[in-house]
């Protein structure tokens, strides 16, 4: 992280080994003096390949007294010097810093968060200056089985597709959308989408982005310390050559 703008996290991470997840949200670690802890997994998906028993990981500690868990799993150890992150709250928390820096490309005004819109939904970002309004939903994204790319989702999620639908809503209504993939991985290059795992989302997107919405990806560097933007990625359709050559970050 260092001489990268980002998010830091709150507290020095520790390192540990994963010993299991389960229920979803829940994961035993044995840390590296030999104490064995349950941490707060903040991941509903699959996490294919980063949730294997004997897995390093990284683990965030807090005093907060209404916390029951009094640590949050944040990152793991990838080997060769690479890191994935986890934790499904911190995409906002990175793009919404890098939005109000005027870090990412093609992408700049006032920024406001969690702003209602199309039906019973919230947009995670609202910007708005001089041009259309844009309306940019962030999306997770830390799969990889082939190569260099990264892949979403890496579950079924039907509350994608619904965002899909809506931010075709907003350009057809006159506005701009973009739907931002933050890939939590840096041994990706690339971004793909998994038609095997959810057909519906990627014909979704398909649709989205022929009807005029934006598809953009970006990448982080990982490290104990936090996470910040690196730069920006090619984006593959299900199926298709790249059909967004997204601007490099200088």
């Amino acid at each position: 992280m260092s001489n990268v703008r980002g998010m830091e996290f709150f507290r020095p991470l520790v390192p540990g080994t994963l010993i299991r997840r389960y229920k979803r949200f829940l994961a035993d670690v044995r840390l590296d003096d030999g104490t064995e802890v349950t941490s707060h997994c903040a991941n509903p998906g699959a996490m294919t390949g980063l949730a294997d028993p004997g897995t390093r990981v990284w683990l965030e500690p807090n005093d907060d007294p209404k916390k029951k868990l009094k640590y949050g799993w944040r990152l793991v150890e990838l080997g060769g010097g690479h890191w994935a992150g986890i934790d499904t709250s911190v995409p906002n928390r990175v793009v919404g810093d890098a939005l109000r820096a005027g870090e990412i490309p093609g992408i700049s005004g006032e920024v406001r968060p969690e702003v209602r819109y199309g039906t019973n939904s919230r947009i995670d970002f609202l910007v708005t200056g001089d041009g259309p309004d844009t309306y940019v939903e962030v999306k997770n994204v830390h799969l990889r089985r082939t190569g260099d790319f990264a892949e979403f989702p890496d579950s079924v999620t039907s509350r994608g597709a619904k965002h899909l639908e809506e931010l075709g809503k907003v350009v057809s209504a006159g506005g701009r959308a973009v739907m931002l993939y933050l890939v939590q991985r840096t041994d990706c290059s690339r971004l793909g989408f998994a038609a095997d795992i959810d057909p519906v989302y990627a014909a979704t997107l398909e649709r989205a982005v022929t009807a005029g919405v934006e598809a953009m990806a970006l990448t982080c560097h990982i490290g104990p310390k936090g996470v910040g933007i690196a730069g920006a990625v090619p984006v593959t359709l299900p199926g298709g050559p790249p059909v967004v050559a997204a601007e490099e970050k200088a």
